[in-house]
Order: structure tokens, then C-alpha cells, then sequence
């Protein structure tokens, strides 16, 4: 089974959690790709939901499935959210961001009353150890920089593909990919990064998942905390 194959398998899986009636936090990226085929999916034979998308890519692509959408403005509780991980801890701790989405990601998840992450077999790693994104107002970037090295990390402006010069995210920022090696405390680490004034938001997702549904090669496996 390919690794595509299994992000599919785990989108599906989690899609039957969601109920008729449910406000559904969607989040960003490959395998919410598959979240969202699936829900159109899901649609067709009845389901009455409405969606809160993380950004802009993933409200175009539910729009053109024939998903409806919202915001907080007019839905602040949501029923369970959705999305993909970057990577996955054995204590599912999460980091997020490869798409530059995860300030609006951790926002819909603290949202959610359940919060479900989908990922490939491939995604998971016994200890965090991979850069950690991290969104930045443009004006403190060199200040977070410094701060991010006392840290002990060694920060990297993102740079866009087919666009001259940085990545800019939906709420109009920076992202430094930060690299901390193998990190034995992610819960704390998230607290250190947030606490620099100029930080917006990183994508260490610590304590906050309540279930990862995992597709590996020999079908679904559902991990719960503890």
C-alpha cells in the first residue's frame, strides 16, 4: 500500500466520526485532501454539516466540493476537528505547519471538542525531531531569531517556491523553521517559543489530540493518549 493510499484510508477513518449535525473544523494539507473528497462523499448521500476551513486552500477546495463553510464569527463551538500532522510522537505530541497553516490550526483544534489528527505511517517518529514552524510578525523576525538561538535552535526564514523571496501565511507573517533537534519536552519547548513577544504562534501541538488515526500498511490504527 502506498503512502497515498494510506492517507486516504486514514481520512476515511476518521470521517465516519462526524456526525449529521456536526460543525467540523477542517485543517490543511495532503491527506485533508482526502478528508474533504470524502466528506463531498459523504454529502451526496445526506449528511447535513458545516465547515470551518484553516485557510484559504482548504476553503477553495471544500467550496468547490460542494462543502458549506463558516467561520468562528458565526460558529465558535466545534464538534470535532480534523487535520493532518507533519509528525507524530509516541506520546502524540504533534508538529504542524508544513503548510503555514498552524496558527489557524492550533486556534480550530482549541476550538474542537475533539480533536483528531490523520497521518501516514510515515509521520511517526518515537521523539519530535523535526523543525518546528513557527509563525513571526515581520517586524520582530530578528529579534525572534535571537531569542530562538539562546534557545538553543537554529532558526531558517522559509522561503517560497514560484514566489520571489519568504513565505507569507493567510494572516500576513513570516514562518522561521526552527530546528531544536530531538525534543524530549515538547510541551515545554511550545510554551518557551510562545512566550517571545513577536511570536504569533508554533506548530508543537503538545497534550491536545484525542485521538491520531494512522494508516500504515496493513490498514487504520486509532491511537488514544495513555
Amino acid at each position: 500500500m502506498n503512502i497515498e493510499e494510506r492517507k486516504r484510508q486514514a481520512a476515511c477513518s476518521a470521517a465516519k466520526l462526524i456526525k449529521d449535525g456536526d460543525v467540523v473544523g477542517l485543517g490543511t494539507g495532503s491527506t485533508v485532501y482526502y478528508l474533504i473528497l470524502e466528506i463531498s462523499k459523504m454529502l451526496k448521500q445526506g449528511l447535513d454539516i458545516i465547515c470551518i476551513p484553516t485557510s484559504i486552500a482548504t476553503k477553495l477546495l471544500a467550496i468547490e466540493h460542494g462543502i458549506k463553510v463558516s467561520s468562528l464569527d458565526e460558529c465558535s463551538e466545534i464538534d470535532i476537528a480534523i487535520d493532518g500532522a507533519d509528525q507524530i510522537d509516541e506520546r502524540l505530541n504533534l508538529i504542524k505547519g508544513g503548510g503555514g497553516a498552524h496558527t489557524r490550526e492550533k486556534i480550530i483544534a482549541s476550538c474542537a471538542k475533539r480533536f483528531v489528527a490523520i497521518a501516514d505511517s510515515t509521520k511517526y517518529s518515537k521523539t519530535l525531531n523535526m523543525p518546528i514552524p513557527i509563525e513571526v510578525l515581520p517586524f520582530a523576525r530578528a529579534f525572534v531569531e535571537k531569542r530562538l538561538l539562546s534557545l538553543g535552535g537554529k532558526p531558517k526564514i522559509r522561503i517560497a517556491k514560484k514566489k520571489a523571496g519568504p513565505v507569507i501565511t493567510d494572516n500576513g507573517n513570516l514562518i522561521l523553521d526552527a530546528n531544536f533537534g530531538e525534543i524530549e519536552n515538547p510541551a515545554e519547548l511550545e510554551r518557551e517559543i510562545n512566550s517571545i513577544p513577536g511570536v504569533i504562534e508554533n506548530g508543537i501541538f503538545s497534550g491536545m489530540v484525542n485521538e491520531v488515526h494512522l494508516g500504515t500498511k496493513n490498514g487504520v490504527k486509532i491511537l488514544k493518549p495513555g
